[in-house]
């Protein structure tokens, strides 16, 4: 069989040569290429429906990105021993993918699409995510499906100070930001990333520096198009059009919205209002229309909408719920709200609530993650819950989906970057953030309810973290612009951007931005960047109101967790053979400890439900990591006797031997009524020789008798000198 393989290579910048690859593998599908760097190789691949399903108004795109395991060499657990369902991390990538992709699709292109991504091989120190949108873009490229690309996304990281494209895992340790940027040849469509608490100008830095690299691999990809021939696209139509229908919408209904837009009624008032003018349009049209009528009217009000409240904001500077664009929406928090969570917080923003909770854990409750790429344990765990009642929607319980997963990411993120390091903070942490109201901004409002619940666990974060989405409206034709703080659901959904950042009073520490426009300026982009540094401390402000700083202490009914650090060799002593000791511990103390060993030491972990539990393990793993000191006094316990004497366990298991001639200064025959084993002796260590055995004195603590008197000393004492 022939292959006509074609080839494009570039080079990331510092000598390292990406390698894009096609007509070799998966040649069944509408586009295939294979992504190469290193020993890490990418297999993308796109299939998309010749003809669109018949109602459906939307791009139906799903995106998935898997990593076998096979590439890194594993096998994977479970009973199954093969690849299941998509790792959080797997979504998250998927993700980081369909939102550079998604807005890049026509409008009008509404075919059943997939786009899947496989690392098919791994080298453990080549991040792959960074090279997953350019294999997706690839093989849209290698297509005839219809995309206003190509698209690229790189990792930018600034690495001693240095700006780095894409680097190296072992280097990500070192970095003061990392951000995943997405972008065309002109624009930038997607960022996502955290830092340590950077500058709004160190920020943009980092994505110009980024849209340099993007524009490379854009470039190579046009050549690719080019020497596939696949530069004409295929012919579609999926959507029906009536151009007097729109006229007669805009003209009998737009008026209407432009009011309710302005009037500053809550979501659901709102929302009833526009329902209601929709329903009486479509009646007015009498019973005989059809469906494509009917739809195409829905279709055309949410075109009015959109122009409508649009509109309102770039010509009279008013929102939805009455604000101008610069102001947040009221606020209120509070903690402790349950009482016997270990922390808790309920913050309120506007018509968008979270009930945020901590709970403390010991290393049992690390998140073990078993992926083909990142495996390893998280100390710090935050899962986000949507349920439909938030919105007043009745929606099954199916578990997080890909929204939750994402949202929740951004928040971990956000408060990673301010937990205390692990020697002043030992436990495992778990936030849960539940949305019980919204209408936009959840995952910041998990962000400030996170902040605000940690703090109240008594967890020493470095600062406290608040986040805000900033919106963006902008009209194309008249270069006017409206950037939007503390966005609404609505304006979420009908505006050009939704930029969410959080940060402490000193800078970024996190960002999620996703652009639906053509042609973002540098100069709008400043200008959302301050506007939210603005809003991101109003709120900080208000959440110190509730509570400034952490709480001195943890709550009483939490659990204590205290760290020793032992020398390695005492690792298996306060195990035990079998793990005899550990066991007998941790039953007679009610605690749970763990050991690890660690930078060639062993760290061990006391988890206790109180101090009085904590002290008690602590004093018996002390003395069985004791090393016993010659000329020490030590309360000893007889463990076992023996005709030549008894052996007195003076530490725990460390046993010395109390010779019948060290218990006391009279001579004894035999062992026989001296002691009884489990009796407590005062000894002294006099001795260790060189096979570690101990030799103890009894002795050598009693009061020495008085030597007795010979007989020639009697006499001379008996004897005067007139004698």
């Amino acid at each position: 069989m022939s292959y006509n393989v074609i080839k494009k290579t570039f080079d990331l910048g510092d000598g390292r040569i990406v390698e894009i690859e096609t007509g070799k593998l998966a040649k069944q599908a509408d586009g295939s290429v294979v992504v190469k760097t290193g020993d890490t190789m990418l297999l993308a691949t796109v299939v998309s429906s010749k003809e669109a399903k018949e109602g459906v108004d939307f791009l139906p795109l799903s995106v998935d990105y898997q990593e076998k395991y096979a590439a890194t060499g594993r096998i994977p657990g479970g009973f199954l021993r093969r690849e299941a369902r998509l790792s959080d991390y797997e979504v998250l990538i998927s993700r980081l993918v369909d939102r550079a992709l998604r807005p890049l699709f026509p409008e009008d292109y509404h075919a059943d699409t997939q786009v899947m991504i496989s690392l098919i091989s791994a080298d453990k120190n080549i991040m792959p995510d960074a090279l997953a949108g350019l294999a997706a873009s690839a093989a849209l490229a290698v297509s005839d499906i219809p995309f206003n690309g190509p698209i690229s996304e790189v990792r930018v990281a600034k690495i001693d100070g240095k700006l780095v494209i894409n680097p190296y895992r072992d280097e990500l340790e070192r970095a003061s930001l990392e951000f995943i940027v997405a972008g065309s040849e002109n624009d930038i469509v997607m960022v996502e990333g955290e830092s340590n608490e950077i500058s709004e100008e160190e920020m943009i830095e980092a994505i110009e520096f980024a849209h340099k690299a993007i524009k490379v691999q854009v470039q190579v990809q046009k050549e690719l198009t080019e020497a596939t021939g696949k530069t004409e696209k295929r012919v579609y139509s999926h959507e029906h059009s009536n151009p007097e229908l729109r006229e007669q919408v805009f003209a009998a209904t737009y008026d209407q919205v432009y009011e309710i837009a302005k009037s500053g009624s809550s979501k659901h008032e709102r929302s009833d209002k526009f329902k209601e003018i929709q329903t009486l349009f479509i009646a007015s049209l009498g019973e005989e229309i059809d469906e494509i009528t009917k739809s195409l009217a829905k279709k055309y009000f949410h075109d009015v909408q959109y122009d409508a409240i649009r509109n309102l904001i770039l010509d009279e500077g008013i929102r939805l719920d009455g604000r101008d664009v610069r102001t947040v929406r009221p606020i209120w928090s509070e903690v402790g709200y349950l009482p016997a969570a270990h922390g808790s917080a309920v913050f309120t923003r506007g018509e968008t609530q979270a009930l945020t909770t901590v709970t403390l854990g010991t290393k049992l409750d690390e998140q073990m993650i078993d992926g083909a790429f990142i495996n390893g344990y998280e100390k710090f765990i935050l899962h986000y819950n949507f349920p439909g009642f938030s919105t007043g929607e009745v929606r099954p319980n199916r578990g997080a989906g890909r929204r939750e997963i994402g949202h929740g990411n951004l928040a971990q993120r956000s408060l990673k970057k301010v937990l205390p390091s692990q020697d002043e903070n030992p436990y495992t942490l778990r936030v849960v953030s539940d949305i019980l109201e919204s209408n936009g901004s959840s995952s910041m409002a998990t962000v400030c309810a996170g902040t605000l619940a940690l703090m109240d666990a008594g967890v020493k974060l470095k600062a406290p973290v608040s986040g805000i989405a900033m919106g963006l409206i902008t009209d194309e034709k008249t270069g006017k612009y409206a950037v939007l703080s503390d966005i609404l659901g609505d304006e979420d959904h009908l505006g050009d951007m939704d930029f969410k950042v959080t940060g402490t009073e000193n800078g970024i520490v996190a960002c999620q931005m996703d652009l639906k426009i053509n042609g973002l300026r540098w100069e709008v982009l400043r200008a959302a960047l301050e506007q939210a540094k603005e809003g991101r401390l109003h709120i900080l402000n208000e959440m110190k109101k509730t509570l400034a700083q952490p709480n001195v202490d943890l709550k009483p009914h939490a659990p204590r967790i205290e760290v020793l650090k032992i020398d390695k060799e005492f690792i298996g002593a306060v195990i035990g053979p079998g793990g005899k000791v550990i066991q007998e511990m941790q039953r007679e103390t009610g605690t749970t400890i763990t050991i690890e060993e660690k930078d060639n030491q062993g760290i061990v972990s006391i988890f206790a439900p109180d101090k009085e539990s904590i002290t008690k393990a602590t004093t018996r793993i002390k003395g069985i990591v004791s090393k016993p000191e010659v000329g020490e006094i030590y309360e000893g316990k007889v463990k076992s006797i023996m005709p030549f004497g008894a052996f007195v366990e003076i530490l725990p298991g460390k046993d010395g031997l109390l010779h019948i001639s060290e218990i006391d200064w009279k001579r004894y025959e035999s062992m026989d009524g001296i002691f009884q084993v489990g009796d407590e002796v005062r000894v002294k260590l006099l001795d260790v020789d060189k096979q570690g055995k101990l030799k103890l004195s009894r002795k050598a603590l009693l009061p020495r008798p008085p030597r007795p008197e010979s007989k020639e000393e009697k006499q001379t004492e008996g004897t005067t000198p007139a004698e």
